[in-house]
C-alpha cells in the first residue's frame, strides 16, 4: 500500500528526514537512497508518495519514495551566502598551497612543517570522504570533535578542499564556527613557532 505525505526536517548535509503523511499520523524515516529514480535532491515540502517498513527496531522507514507531480521544485542554486563561503574556502585553499610551495622553494618553511601538515591534510580529507559515506549508509560517524582536532593540528587546508568537494559540514553553522576557531588556533601557534625558530613565511 502507498501512502502519500510531505518531506519535512531534511537534513541535506546527512541525506535524510523524515514524511508525514497526508491527513495526520505517525511520521516515517526518510532516507536519499529510498528515493526511486530521483532527479534531484529533496526538500522541505516536497510533497512524495512512498511505502511504509519497519526496521530493526519496529521503527517505520519510508520506502520506494517517488516525487508526486505536484511537488514544489528545489532551489538548484546555493544560497549566495554559501557560494560566498564556497568561493572563500577555494581561494583560501589555493593561497596555502601557494605559501607553502612558496615557503619549500625559498627554503624559508622547514620541510618537515611542509610534511605535517601534507599528512594532516590528506587524513582529513579521507575523514570526510568516510564520514560523508557514512551519513548516507546510517552507519557509524566520525565525530565532531575528531575532525577538528586533526584540523587544528594542521590538516585543515584538506578539510577545506574536502568540505568543498564533498560538500560534506560546510553549511552546519556550528561546525563551520568551531572549524574557523581551529585554523586560527593553528595559524597563530605556526607563526610562534617559526618565529621562535626563526623562519619567516
Amino acid at each position: 500500500m502507498r501512502y502519500a505525505g510531505r518531506i519535512t526536517d531534511w537534513n541535506d548535509d546527512k541525506g535524510y528526514g523524515f514524511v508525514v503523511p497526508n491527513g495526520g499520523g505517525e511520521r516515517a524515516f526518510v532516507h536519499v537512497k529510498s528515493f526511486v529514480r530521483a532527479t534531484r535532491r529533496p526538500a522541505n515540502g516536497d510533497l512524495v508518495s512512498y511505502e511504509l517498513q519497519r526496521d530493526a527496531k519496529q521503527r517505520w522507514n519510508a520506502a520506494a519514495i517517488r516525487y508526486a507531480l505536484a511537488s514544489k521544485p528545489q532551489r538548484t542554486e546555493a544560497p549566495p551566502d554559501m557560494r560566498w563561503l564556497r568561493s572563500m574556502r577555494r581561494v583560501l585553499a589555493a593561497v596555502v598551497v601557494a605559501v607553502f610551495a612558496a615557503g619549500w622553494w625559498t627554503a624559508k618553511l622547514p620541510t618537515a612543517v611542509i610534511g605535517l601538515y601534507g599528512f594532516m591534510s590528506l587524513m582529513a580529507i579521507a575523514m570526510y570522504a568516510r564520514d560523508k559515506s557514512a551519513a548516507r549508509d546510517r552507519a557509524r560517524r566520525t565525530p565532531e570533535n575528531t575532525l577538528h582536532l586533526v584540523a587544528v593540528f594542521g590538516g585543515w587546508p584538506g578539510a577545506l578542499i574536502a568540505q568543498d568537494v564533498f560538500r560534506h559540514k560546510s553549511s552546519k553553522a556550528s561546525f563551520q564556527i568551531t572549524f574557523w576557531l581551529t585554523v586560527m588556533a593553528n595559524c597563530a601557534l605556526l607563526a610562534w613557532l617559526l618565529k621562535g625558530h626563526g623562519h619567516l613565511l
